[in-house]
């Protein structure tokens, strides 16, 4: 899918919100929501001004998922599942335009979505959201999970959609896997880095990303652990797992015309 939003007036110049959609026999499966309908309808209320001056985000009603679903050719209720990798506003806006969906999430996740304990979590999670009773379910990595490379943990959505543990940029951050039907996987990372950069040894990433990250990380040595693997992933396995994260633009452009 194209980006649900495109961010302009941050270090890199254009940064995007990737969502994926997956066809399977069951439905549709939307990995990531970016913004939705009702964030579009009511920006200052729901991001507020600070996030909206920073992020400039093209608020274009066509780059929702929603739009983007229904271009497809679907209608918005064919999606029976959504996927996020985490609950920060950028990645959940969408859920309200998908009401009927089950909504798998980390259990951690949504526990610090809906606590909103410290001053970061009041700021990043927007319960307006979700004030539609969403149809969580929530999937628990204390009570053990599969292996997927070397990650282990790994909670299993459906045979072709597996969440990848990788906490550190909030208490519940997952990565979500998906088979290609051609062969080997998909890796949204989600916000486990921001640069494509990031993927290579030695890592490279602009000084702004750099400052973002640590200023909305929840645990810096669980980032940095899975940033690691995350690169070993890439050098030892890039044959057979296409990996990007969920902002960066030429990661995006890429995958434009990879469609399985």
């Amino acid at each position: 899918m194209s980006p649900a939003v495109t961010f302009r007036g941050m270090t890199p110049a254009r940064m995007v919100a990737h969502c994926l959609l997956v066809e399977g026999d069951a439905g549709l499966t939307l990995v990531d929501t970016g913004f939705g309908t009702g964030d579009l309808a009511a920006a200052k209320r729901r991001m507020g001004p600070a996030f909206l001056r920073m992020m400039r985000p093209a608020l274009d009603p066509a780059e929702t998922a929603a739009a983007q679903v229904r271009a497809l050719g679907h209608a918005t209720g064919d999606v029976t599942s959504v996927v996020v990798t985490h609950l920060d506003l950028d990645h959940a806006g969408g859920l309200g335009d998908f009401p009927d969906a089950t909504v798998h999430v980390l259990a951690d996740e949504l526990e610090a979505a809906t606590g909103r304990a410290t001053l970061l979590e009041k700021s990043r999670y927007v319960p307006a959201q979700w004030e539609h009773g969403p149809k969580w379910l929530a999937h628990d990595v204390d009570a053990g999970g599969e292996q997927w490379m070397a990650f282990e943990s790994v909670q299993v959505v459906a045979d072709d959609v597996l969440l990848v543990p990788l906490r550190g940029h909030t208490r519940g951050h997952t990565g979500v896997a998906v088979r290609r039907p051609s062969g080997g996987w998909f890796l949204h990372a989600g916000d486990a880095y921001f640069h494509h950069g990031e993927k290579e040894t030695p890592p490279t990433c602009p000084g702004g990303l750099r400052f973002f990250q640590t200023a909305m990380q929840m645990d810096k040595a669980a980032r940095l652990v899975n940033a690691d693997r995350l690169r070993s992933l890439h050098a030892d396995h890039g044959d057979e797992v296409v990996m990007f994260s969920a902002h960066d633009a030429v990661e995006y452009d890429e995958l434009a015309g990879v469609t399985d």
